[in-house]
């Protein structure tokens, strides 16, 4: 750890000796001003505490750049809660004249440009099917609430939403975090943003996130002062190692299921042999199979999890993140090895929505309904419903869809939530803390359906699962609000995160009238305790021709999962699912 910290300092000593080198050759004198106010600055940091506001911003941006170097990950490292870091330092800067809000919006757009520049490592394969993007997920918090409880947005948390939206870059990934205390100004001018359609910010409960925390063990202090980083995982930041260890493609799991632990795309026996589809005569015989799939396939991502996290623990240290990670120096423990103070793991649950509309439809037409039987619904999943239409229009027009508040699919739903959950959490880990988990896919959600064939709900071979808890493409008929009624179903709070896009026409959130709808459903999914929300707001026909002439769409950004992309950046499935996301009204 000493080493590291004398690494930085030696760093920031080479930047000095640098900026002193190019301000001796620069005969600009407004630009040699600048780097001679540089040079000034690493005098301080990063070897010492910041005395400005710009001060406080390079030690950011060298601990980022120290801790990302140290570990080259696709890492999700981020700086929390900027606005309320930097407050007293633009305040006091302020106060003694030596900054305006012009030159404080400048240096957060140079930083923006930084983070942007530092994209994430090169990945291939398996990898970068399950997360086609290169941005590097660093999420900055903005607004919230204070350690001690009171309201969070501050002068900074606003240059820092003028800045979004003067930059639109799809990194960092910038949200804002929405307590009951925060003014309504605030969260109007952050919609005013998300309207503009390159799908930042995107919008965090704060309420929600200092309850997962301290549902997870966390002290209301430490949750107080966490948030949300990467997509949409909520940690105790300084203070917790919470690793994502993967994902789990629940709605394979279902398939796998159906037909005898048989996974059809791979040829291979995968799951236990439990029974066929039509050997099951209730409803309850075949949750039960499921369920025993389901406990079968975590224990073995865990089992793999306590390998890989041996492996981190003893050959793959993180000196420097441990210094900057609190409680690792007084336990004696390097970041990997269960020195922070809160050791979490999470597996991610990705297509609930598809899982829930596949049992819903089993439910409801082969044993409640009786439309028809398990046999006819396989043969028809089996010919990728071609030449079975009556089945097809039952499964995908006239059955209960999560996604439109009917108790009927969101009770199946929270059923599976509820296994889901109580089937990995609380787990204990490697390093002496638990698994938890997160409801979000990255992009991984399209790679999961390439090796589905068609499921239950009439849902297509090869496409796309739903992705976070989104509702499943077209299912979700009756208008956001009962989206967001459904998803509230879900407890939120016994997770540590959860993704729900939505999409809206630019029309639909036009003017004040709709500028206020979208607030309002913003509060509305709050109060039942929704974790978080985010908008495309472009419509069909744009990102169509977007797809059709990429080069005239170059600066095209879109709402992926829990980041923005640039559009022409997407590979086709993806595109495709983003295009076929329905698009909401509030009429």
């Amino acid at each position: 750890m000493d080493i590291c910290c004398d690494a930085v300092i030696i760093l920031g000593e080479r930047y000095h000796k640098l900026a002193l080198e190019k301000a001796e050759a620069e005969t600009n004198p407004v630009r040699k001003a600048e780097i001679l106010q540089i040079a000034k600055n690493l005098e301080v940091v990063p070897a010492h505490a910041p005395q400005t506001y710009w001060q406080a911003i390079q030690l950011y941006w060298f601990t980022h750049l120290a801790v990302t170097t140290e570990l080259n990950p696709w890492d999700a490292f981020s700086p929390g809660r900027m606005d309320q870091h930097l407050i007293k330092y633009y305040e006091a800067d302020t106060e003694a004249g030596i900054l305006d809000d012009e030159k404080a919006l400048e240096l957060l757009e140079c930083l923006w440009v930084k983070f942007y520049n530092q994209p994430a490592p090169v990945k291939v394969g398996i990898t970068l099917k399950e997360s086609a993007t290169y941005t590097d997920f660093a999420n900055i918090n903005t607004g919230g609430v204070t350690p001690t409880g009171e309201n969070g947005v501050n002068a900074v948390s606003y240059l820092i939403l003028d800045c979004m939206d003067d930059m639109k870059l799809v990194q960092p990934n910038s949200n804002v975090t929405i307590s009951k205390k925060t003014p309504q100004r605030f969260l109007r001018r952050a919609c005013e943003i998300s309207r503009k359609g390159w799908g930042q910010p995107a919008f965090y409960n704060t309420e929600a996130q200092i309850m997962e925390l301290i549902n997870a063990g966390k002290t209301l202090e430490d949750a107080r002062r966490g948030g949300s980083s990467g997509c949409v995982e909520t940690g105790a930041w300084g203070s917790e190692a919470y690793i994502l260890t993967g994902y789990m493609n629940i709605p394979k799991i279902f398939q796998i299921t159906l037909f005898n632990g048989y996974d059809q795309v791979s040829g291979k026996q995968l799951g236990l042999k439990l029974g066929y589809a039509k050997d099951f005569k209730t409803y309850e015989e075949l949750w039960d199979a499921f369920k025993k799939q389901l406990e079968y396939f975590v224990n073995i991502k865990i089992y793999g999890n306590n390998i890989i996290e041996r492996i981190y623990a003893e050959f793959m240290p993180a000196p420097l993140l441990s210094v900057v990670t609190n409680d690792c120096i007084s336990n004696a423990k390097d970041y990997n090895a269960g020195g922070a103070r809160y050791n979490t793991n999470y597996i991610q649950g990705v297509g609930i929505g598809t899982v829930t509309d596949c049992l819903t439809s089993v439910k409801y037409n082969v044993f409640d309904e009786k439309n028809f039987t398990m046999d006819e619904l396989i043969e028809a999943m089996e010919h990728n419903f071609e030449g079975y239409d009556y089945i097809y229009s039952l499964v995908t027009e006239k059955t209960p869809k999560y996604g439109n508040d009917d108790d009927y699919a969101d009770d199946v739903m929270k059923q599976i939530f509820d296994l889901y959950h109580d089937t990995i959490a609380g787990r204990p880990n490697m390093k002496g803390g638990k698994y938890g988990i997160d409801m979000l896919p990255t992009t991984c959600h399209v790679y999961f359906g390439d090796v589905i064939l068609a499921t239950p709900n009439g849902r297509k071979a090869h496409k796309p699962v739903s992705e976070g808890i989104s509702p499943e493409k077209a299912a979700d008929v009756n208008g956001p609000t009962a989206v967001i009624k459904s998803c509230a179903k879900m407890d939120h709070l016994a997770t540590s995160g959860t993704l729900l896009n939505q999409k809206f026409t630019p029309d639909v959130v036009a003017g004040e009238e709709g500028l206020a709808h979208m607030a309002d459903l913003v509060r509305s999914y709050f109060a039942m305790d929704g974790h978080h929300i985010q908008f495309n707001i472009i419509d069909r026909a744009t990102l169509i021709e977007a797809q059709k002439n990429p080069e005239e769409y170059k600066d095209l950004i879109v709402r992926v999962a829990g980041y923005s992309d640039f559009f022409r950046n997407l590979d086709k499935p993806l595109q495709d699912e983003i295009i076929n996301r329905t698009e909401q009204s509030f009429n």
